[in-house]
């Protein structure tokens, strides 16, 4: 009988997986950007800076991208947007209906499926099952994330002194939604201060979030619900225009920096 697969043993495929994912890692250990937190807003801001060509790796403490975008509100997976992020889903190729004047209406698993494929595409690296830690500052500078493996803290008492990994970074963006870890660690420091996110009051809440998206410390930078927390914002529920604006907005700004780094050095 005719054999579908060419000859490969186990070892052939770990061998593969090692050589694949180390030599990414290697490459990634210094970037342009680490985002923190893979759900719609990271996702976002690293599609549109991987596309202008900066290094970009987003840290993601689950084995999935794409945070509550999946599911919507209620475990409900319909997700809504309102004008005028409804371009936004245009220029992704994510179907959505139009169900009230200026409020749309999309499937969540396809919605997360085009934003995360966008994001691959463009170059953004992906480092899951990855928690952030710490962060890493010089010279009141933000310069990296301190990481390690998912399950090390999920089982704390069967693992114990795993000491994590430094990863180094031009700029670093918090897209943790309401945890808003970075900020949170940089608040321990004492470098930050933060408010934490108020109720729920989506008519204002959308605006503020992308108003106040922002470079909080030399370095670092926060998106989506993550801004609600550092500045004391009401939070928005299951609406995720201001997610994706805000990502986009955030990218914009880290590239400002970037660029603006880049011209000082070269002088």
């Amino acid at each position: 009988m005719k054999r579908l697969f060419e000859k490969s043993g186990e070892k052939d495929v770990t061998k593969a997986i090692i050589s694949a994912f180390l030599s990414e890692l290697a490459e990634y250990v210094e970037s342009d950007c680490i985002i923190v937190g893979g759900g719609p807003s990271g996702l976002m801001a690293g599609a549109e800076l991987a596309k202008e060509g900066f290094k970009v790796v987003i840290i993601e403490r689950n084995n999935y991208l794409g945070g509550g975008f999946w599911i919507g509100g209620y475990l409900m997976n319909k997700v809504t947007f309102r004008a005028p992020a409804d371009k936004l889903l245009v220029d992704l190729g994510i179907p959505f209906k139009e169900v009230n004047y200026g409020l749309f209406v999309a499937d969540g698993p396809h919605a997360t499926s085009k934003l995360i494929s966008y994001a691959c595409s463009m170059g953004v690296k992906i480092l899951n099952m990855t928690i952030f830690e710490d962060v890493v500052v010089r010279e009141k500078k933000v310069a990296g994330c301190v990481v390690n493996w998912t399950p090390v803290e999920a089982l704390p008492r069967q693992i114990t002194c795993v000491d994590p990994i430094g990863l180094e970074s031009k700029t670093v963006l918090d897209a943790t939604g309401h945890d808003a870890q970075v900020a949170k660690k940089m608040e321990e420091r004492g470098f930050v201060k933060t408010r934490g996110y108020g109720a729920m009051w989506v008519d204002a809440s959308e605006d503020l979030i992308v108003q106040h998206t922002a470079e909080i410390y030399d370095g670092l930078f926060v998106a989506g619900m993550a801004v609600a927390t550092v500045f004391g914002l009401p939070r928005m529920g299951p609406t995720f225009g201001a997610m994706l604006l805000s990502g986009k907005k955030a990218a914009s700004l880290i590239k400002k920096k970037l660029e603006s780094e880049k011209d000082i050095f070269l002088r």
